[in-house]
């Protein structure tokens, strides 16, 4: 389990639900759950892309993540926030579907980006994995407050002179960029969960919004590393048990509070 070759899968693992605890905080916070499953989706066909042009496809994850929330902040000023996120949806999964068409490695390529490959990671990504995380990390620093007042009350904002529309794109971006690093160790469907499961736990077991963003960050971590182990000794899919363990998660947290306030 500990072994030279799983070094790199540990340590990227780690940075991934870091970046998806913390940034998942702002996304149960603002009820952007919708965002945040269809971002990861919509960003798996920049992988497929660069795989089709011979690129990294770190690059390709980026540039489609920029894309998904161009297209997420353009939409949203002339329809409806759910309505803006399921059109980008379509449009970036469609072009998901014409690039791995094109590129004649389907099945292969799909199973890859829709579910991760936590075993293929080599030392040269780890790079750009832990810029991603420091950049995750130093934006939800620095935009800790803003955030949580804009969606505590729009109109609480604006009378502090924050631009919300701003503040929306900047929100768009964090989770972007942690859906982008994320997406190809546990894979599109996969990162919605460490987005939703630990920060919604986080969030029913302290009312503390700063408390509450770093054990989102811990809940996180604790899930990867008991998949990781848990699949290691079991055989089955790290993905099985990053699912599992995150419905875990909120479920206790859950069930926590709820005796919480059965006891007042």
């Amino acid at each position: 389990m500990f072994s030279a070759f799983m070094v790199n899968t540990w340590l990227a693992a780690s940075m991934v639900a870091v970046a998806a605890g913390l940034a998942g905080f702002f996304v149960v916070l603002r009820g952007s759950t919708f965002a945040a499953h269809a971002l990861p989706l919509g960003t798996f066909p920049g992988a497929a892309a660069a795989g089709l042009v011979g690129v990294d496809p770190f690059w390709g994850l980026f540039g489609f993540a920029a894309l998904g929330v161009l297209l997420l902040s353009r939409l949203a000023r002339r329809q409806r926030n759910d309505v803006a996120t399921a059109l980008t949806l379509i449009f970036l999964l469609g072009l998901g579907t014409l690039f791995l068409s094109l590129s004649g490695q389907y099945a292969a390529s799909v199973f890859s980006l829709l579910f991760g490959e936590v075993l293929g990671i080599s030392s040269a990504d780890l790079i750009p994995l832990a810029a991603a995380t420091a950049g995750v990390m130093f934006l939800t620093a620095a935009l800790f407050r803003p955030l949580l007042l804009s969606a505590a009350s729009a109109d609480l904002a604006g009378v502090q002179k924050l631009d919300n529309g701003v503040l929306e794109i900047l929100f768009l971006g964090i989770i972007a960029l942690a859906t982008a690093m994320a997406l190809p160790i546990v894979g599109a469907l996969l990162v919605f969960s460490l987005m939703a499961g630990p920060p919604a736990a986080a969030r029913a077991l302290t009312a503390r919004p700063l408390a509450a963003m770093v054990l989102s960050g811990a809940l996180a971590l604790v899930t990867v590393w008991a998949a990781i182990a848990l699949s290691f000794v079991t055989n089955w899919p790290v993905g099985f048990f990053v699912g599992m363990l995150a419905a875990v998660c909120y479920a206790v947290g859950r069930s926590k509070k709820l005796l919480f306030l059965k006891k007042k």
